[in-house]
């Protein structure tokens, strides 16, 4: 249970990987972690994990990121059960080697990685500007450096490659959380990206058949563990050298330089209103069905 005093993080992904390392660490430092899952019955085996490791208190909410009515659905919830969120850690993601899509139709990786976190952070700034001083922390990847946004393709349904597809989300996230901090200025609220270096999580494999398993066992004696991937994370969303600092993008608990396409303004106006078409119009429809 938490108290109208006790502070609120949210983490996406918290389940497995870097989101229930990052939801542990924040437990610890004496968050009340709401860790948001796709799966019950994995949320839950995480759930006592994170409480049990940490010593801190956490709960279990759920929502498919992939579907833009149960996002939706969850922050109706959010709002109605805290009465404040301090850090949002959008960390959940997805890599598919064959091409796929949401419940809304969106090729997948755009549509969980980026779009569905779109609309989730959207729906609760309103709750973050009135706590003050909250933090909003994106996970990101290296991989934006290799990422392209055609406006015209934004389907990907010819030609897909993973490579594409994971490239352009991550190139997404950050050039959404810069302009997210550039609407926030003077509210109270910051927004950083992350790049977490190569970690070892389940990410890379196939939720249905298990595909990739063996490959991923061997990159763990080379990739760091979830816990040394979630510390940047943490390092932004918690400390005093990171209040005030937005708009950047960190690697090692360190401020870098990003892609130059990262800093197109002009890309980031036309994604953020790309994306706001794309979740009006998916409202628009769930209403008409009512």
């Amino acid at each position: 249970m938490t108290n109208k005093a006790q502070k609120i993080a949210l983490v996406t992904g918290a389940n497995s990987g870097m989101g229930k390392a990052t939801a542990a660490a924040l437990a610890s430092q004496g968050f009340h972690v709401v860790m948001l899952c796709r799966s019950e019955e994995r949320g839950r085996a995480a759930l006592e994990k994170v409480t049990r490791s940490s010593g801190g208190s956490a709960s279990l909410m759920l929502c498919e990121l992939g579907h833009m009515d149960d996002i939706r659905r969850f922050c109706v919830e959010f709002l109605s059960t805290y009465n404040r969120l301090d850090i949002l850690v959008n960390n959940a993601g997805v890599i598919t080697l064959d091409r796929r899509e949401t419940k809304d139709g969106l090729e997948l990786q755009f549509g969980v990685n980026h779009i569905g976190h779109f609309l989730l952070t959207v729906s609760l700034l309103d709750l973050m500007k009135r706590t003050g001083d909250a933090r909003i922390v994106v996970v990101g990847s290296g991989a934006h450096k290799i990422g392209k946004v055609d406006f015209d393709k934004i389907a990907l349904k010819k030609g897909y490659s993973v490579f594409a597809a994971y490239g352009r989300a991550k190139l997404c996230n950050l050039v959404f959380t810069k302009e997210l901090a550039r609407r926030l200025q003077g509210s109270g609220v910051t927004a950083n990206c992350v790049h977490p270096g190569a970690v070892a999580t389940n990410m890379g494999v196939d939720r249905d058949t298990g595909f990739g398993k063996t490959i991923m066992k061997l990159l763990k004696l080379f990739f760091q563990t979830p816990e040394q991937g979630a510390s940047t994370a943490v390092y932004v969303a918690t400390s005093d050298e990171c209040a005030g600092i937005s708009g950047e993008y960190f690697y090692k608990s360190r401020i870098h330089k990003s892609s130059k396409r990262s800093y197109d303004q002009a890309l980031a106006r036309r994604l953020w209103q790309l994306s706001e078409e794309i979740v009006d119009r998916t409202d628009r429809e769930e209403s008409s069905h009512d």
